[in-house]
């Protein structure tokens, strides 16, 4: 019979209309403004005796909050309005101390019924939320720097264990070490050696006089790939310290050639975004300094947790870019240790150096690349002026107790916490080069409801106007397209909070247009059907040709236009992706509703019955003409 679904096609959509709207609800909750508190490390253990201490402290300051809980070894508590979570952060912060971090954020208030479904609300982006947004830029140049140095020690070494006597060793520039040699088969055989060994180098004679050198120039390839490498560590180890703020759906992204995008939605405290973010570093392993070595072959210098010194050698062995896992256990003794993970290359540099360096002590410098403001008087005028420095302390000084090489421990820490800042620092990776502050802005939380409140009022202005146009052009079938367009806004919804997909205000724009598309499958549709009523086809079977051959056409468009989306987002960056996102789920969601749902509602209201005419315009109802004989004509004798 035609125009009747199947009972399993009828409970499908059903179902998919039920999810829609289920998941969908989430949405309607509005986050709350909420303060979390959480260690300045993350070794200290808050609990309980910590909550008693934040919520006492708000209410001597008569301060309204609710729901206070210890989630993930954070503080979480709510407030009813921007400004008591304001004066509530203050306070916390005085309370509390430089020893825990307290941070603005905003927590979602779905039901525990709708989160016992699963059914999470939509992350919100930068333009919508507020928060902060950083634009970074990553040293190269220092990069480069920093891995001929690594290069300059593995050649020392290199050449000592071949018996290559050399008179000197340098950096010329950033990409080239010049060695210069007492003889002349003496930088033969470096040269041959050299080429066989460090593929990473052009290797070249040359002759000054009365020494005998040896250019390496580090291979354009190699310096692309420094440079990649460095961006790409960099951004990982961006991302895994800013997992440590707890923000929902943070972006931390590759901008240009060596800039890093870092935008955190919900934060408004810039200063504790930048101290976290700040707190990214380098890690170099050296060897302690022997007593009987020049001094011009050490360096000294103090640990950072304690009142001491030590003197270490100048070559480093590795930097912590090089460890892939560090987790913090016990020695045979009880003593906290830190086990350590290296890579390939990482651990055959490490083994080498340690095998002839058994219980002589390794230490592990932190290094950090800061900028600090400096008045300079120029001119008789006093201008500020950023200067870059670097500041390196020990964190450890342990005994090499046999060879290294891709897994060993560091022993000799003071406290299991120690041990647990080492690990979290060596495990969240080091950077391959420093990063300096380029952009920073604040996003408030105001400009983000009135950007959710115009991309709201825009989405429901179009949808009323659509709604009125489809009621009043095609009457019954235009109140099917108007009910299957809002169960396409509740799917798509649905689907995006499902896959816990970000909304940015691009993304509401790429939802209007989805309402648009599904609009114009539904007018394909109709039209359809009235062309083959014209054509004198009967009812039913005018219903049934207009849904299968409109089929092609709204197929065909949208195809095309998921084409568009794909490449869209294929080549595009942040709110262009989240435009190309939506617009893709809203294609396939469209799909479904202009052409499943609204024939099952077609089919439930007209299916199998016998119809002369049909209501489907807005002038007067259609009906097929009928097929009649004409008279005879003739004379008559």
């Amino acid at each position: 019979m035609l125009n009747r679904f199947p009972l399993w096609k009828n409970i499908l959509i059903i179902l998919v209309v039920l999810f829609g709207v289920i998941y969908a609800l989430p949405n309607l909750y509005p986050d709350e403004f909420a303060i979390q508190v959480s260690g300045e490390s993350s070794s200290r253990e808050l609990g309980e005796a910590d909550l008693k201490r934040t919520t006492e402290a708000l209410e001597q300051a008569g301060i309204d909050f609710f729901a206070p809980e210890v989630v993930d070894n954070t503080i979480r508590l709510r407030f009813d309005s921007n400004e008591s979570q304001l004066s509530a952060r203050s306070v916390v912060e005085r309370q509390m101390g430089d020893e825990y971090v307290v941070a603005l954020n905003l927590l979602p208030s779905t039901p525990d019924w709708l989160k016992g479904l699963g059914a999470e609300p939509m992350k919100l982006g930068l333009d919508l939320r507020g928060g902060v947004h950083f634009l970074m830029e990553v040293d190269l140049d220092k990069a480069l720097q920093t891995n001929i140095e690594v290069y300059q020690s593995e050649l020392k070494t290199r050449f000592r264990e071949e018996k290559l006597r050399y008179r000197e060793l340098d950096i010329s520039n950033p990409t080239t070490i010049m060695v210069r040699f007492r003889d002349e088969d003496t930088r033969d055989e470096a040269l041959n050696f050299t080429r066989r060994e460090f593929g990473t180098f052009l290797a070249e004679a040359v002759d000054n006089g009365d020494s005998f050198d040896l250019k390496l120039t580090v291979l354009d390839s190699e310096i692309r790939s420094i440079e990649e490498y460095a961006i790409n560590q960099n951004l990982s180890t961006l991302r895994n310290r800013v997992n440590e703020l707890g923000v929902a759906e943070p972006l931390v992204q590759r901008q240009g050639r060596g800039r890093i995008v870092v935008q955190l939605p919900g934060v408004q405290d810039t200063a504790l975004a930048k101290r976290v973010i700040g707190a990214t570093a380098t890690l170099e392993f050296r060897l302690e300094a022997k007593p009987d070595e020049a001094a011009i072959n050490t360096q000294k210098f103090d640990f950072r947790s304690e009142n001491r010194s030590a003197i270490v050698e100048r070559d480093v062995i590795i930097t912590g870019s090089s460890v892939t896992n560090a987790n913090q256990s016990f020695d045979e003794t009880g003593q906290p240790q830190v086990n350590i993970k290296l890579d390939g290359p990482g651990g055959s540099k490490m083994l080498r150096v340690t095998r002839n360096a058994v219980q002589r002590r390794m230490a592990v410098l932190f290094v950090e690349d800061k900028e600090r403001t400096n008045n300079i008087e120029r001119n008789g005028e006093v201008v500020q002026e950023r200067e870059r420095y670097t500041e390196k302390g020990l964190i450890s000084l342990a005994t090499i107790q046999s060879p290294l090489g891709n897994e060993f421990r560091i022993t000799g820490l003071d406290s299991p916490a120690e041990a647990s800042e080492l690990a979290l620092l060596l495990r969240s990776g080091a950077l391959a080069a420093p990063m300096y502050f380029v952009e920073e802005r604040t996003i408030g939380p105001s400009l983000g409801a009135q950007n959710i409140e115009a991309g709201l009022k825009s989405m429901l202005l179009g949808f009323v106007l659509v709604l009125i146009f489809m009621v009043a052009v095609y009457r019954v079938f235009g109140l099917f397209a108007n009910l299957a367009l809002l169960a396409n806004v509740f799917i798509l919804i649905a689907i995006m909070s499902m896959f816990s997909a970000t909304l940015t205000l691009p993304g509401i724009a790429g939802i209007v247009l989805t309402v648009g598309m599904a609009v114009d499958a539904n007018v394909l549709i109709y039209e359809r059907i009235r062309e083959e009523l014209r054509k004198g086809m009967p009812v039913q079977a005018a219903i049934h040709a207009g849904y299968d051959r409109a089929f092609v056409s709204i197929f065909d468009g949208n195809i095309t236009t998921l084409i568009a989306a794909v490449i869209l987002f294929a080549v595009g960056t942040g709110p262009i992706k989240g435009f190309a996102i939506t617009l893709s789920i809203g294609i396939a969601t469209s799909m479904f509703t202009a052409i499943m749902l609204t024939r099952a509602m077609t089919n439930l209201v007209y299916g199998g019955k016998r119809l002369d005419t049909i209501q489907i315009g807005s002038r007067k109802s259609i009906t097929p003409p009928e097929v009649t004989s004409a008279p005879a004509t003739g004379s008559r004798s």
